[in-house]
């Protein structure tokens, strides 16, 4: 089976993708995680204001098969989430890379994305 990877994000061992735009960093989990997951009920996500350090949870998301811990890619700010997600968890499993999407942090070091997988080391790991 093939899976959506993106090569304009970076990834963790861990299936959560990072996508910076303008100095902050969006997060989400990849295609593969949500299709191992299966049909997304529930989805827990830190306040904004809330400082993450990277690699450290932030929260949870529920499927039908499993309940899985989400990690920060990068350390910072949670300036955003996916208020959509309280309402309609589905989009995590219908748009894993758009609609789906999580949190947005203000990263404390704007290098640590270098320090995450390539799509291509990704794409490696999941094969």
């Amino acid at each position: 089976m093939s899976f959506d990877v993106p090569d304009d994000r970076r990834y963790l061992e861990s299936h959560e993708w990072a996508l910076e735009t303008d100095g902050v960093v969006r997060v989400g989990i990849s295609d593969f995680a949500q299709d191992e997951l299966g049909d997304v009920v529930f989805v827990e996500l830190p306040d904004e204001g809330d400082d993450l350090a990277q690699e450290a949870e932030f929260g949870v998301v529920e499927s039908i098969k499993a309940v899985s811990d989400l990690y920060a890619p990068v350390g910072g700010e949670v300036v955003a989430i996916n208020d959509d997600l309280f309402d309609a968890p589905e989009l995590v499993n219908e748009d894993p890379f758009g609609e789906g999407w999580m949190l947005e942090i203000e990263p404390d070091d704007p290098d640590a994305l270098e320090a995450l997988l390539t799509a291509d080391e990704y794409e490696a790991q999941i094969a």
